[in-house]
Order: structure tokens, then C-alpha cells, then sequence
């Protein structure tokens, strides 16, 4: 019997763990963990709402810079920008500061947050796919 729950673990654990590599993102649970992060590090630039500030910090709603390519914008998160950028036609001028420190799967959660508020709705971000950008560095 022992050896049976031994192996049942094993199997559970394997299961766990290919179900984890796979990329597939619990959308809920990663917006909720994300909108913890935003709060802490994003919100004094994007606002609650994610409209930014006008000229200054871009707005997080409907924009193709969030729904669009998951790189860029992992990029964005962990090497910063000082480069103006333009969306919908309006410059935005202000640095985003690099954050890097933060973890693979708090970068993910915070993008699938994004990705998924404001009036947005994208496919999440695996902390896989932050740890590649990030060996690309």
C-alpha cells in the first residue's frame, strides 16, 4: 500500500509539472495575483484605470503595445524604456524604469493582469515565456 501512494504522488507531481510546462495560464488566479503587483510597482504611472497620463505615461486600455506582441512587451517590463513612444497617434515621453527584479511569475501576472483589464481581453503570459526574454537579455 505504501508503495502504491508512493506512486500516486510521483504521478500527481509528474502531471503538476508537465501541466505547468505546457504554458497554459490560470487567467483568474494570474489576474489576481498581477493586480497585486500593478498596485505595488505600475499604478502611480498608469493610473487605476490604466489611462496613463497624457503625454507623459501611456494608457494600458485597448492599445495595440498590450494585446499585441507578449516580447515587446515582456521587453518593455524587464529592460525599461527611455525612448518615446507613440500610441493611437499621441507621444508619451516619460522613462519606465526596468524591472527585472521582479520574479518571472510576477512579470507574467502582472501582464496577464493587464492584458486582461482595463476593457482588455488577451491570452496570459507564462512566466516560461518571461524567462525566455529574460535569457535573451
Amino acid at each position: 500500500m505504501k508503495k502504491f501512494s508512493v506512486f500516486i504522488v510521483i504521478i500527481f507531481s509528474a502531471i503538476v509539472y508537465l501541466f505547468a510546462q505546457t504554458g497554459t495560464v490560470d487567467i483568474k488566479a494570474s489576474v489576481q495575483r498581477g493586480k497585486k503587483v500593478y498596485t505595488q510597482y505600475c499604478l502611480a504611472c498608469h493610473q487605476a484605470d490604466g489611462g496613463g497620463v497624457p503625454r507623459m505615461n501611456p494608457p494600458l486600455q485597448k492599445t495595440e503595445y498590450v494585446l499585441g506582441d507578449k516580447k515587446r512587451l515582456i521587453n518593455i517590463v524587464l529592460k525599461g524604456s527611455n525612448d518615446p513612444i507613440e500610441i493611437n497617434g499621441e507621444e508619451y515621453v516619460n522613462p519606465m524604469a526596468s524591472h527585472a527584479h521582479l520574479s518571472d511569475q510576477q512579470i507574467a501576472d502582472v501582464l496577464t493582469f493587464v492584458r486582461n483589464s482595463f476593457g482588455n481581453k488577451a491570452s496570459g503570459i507564462t512566466p516560461a515565456e518571461v524567462k525566455q526574454a529574460r535569457a535573451k537579455k
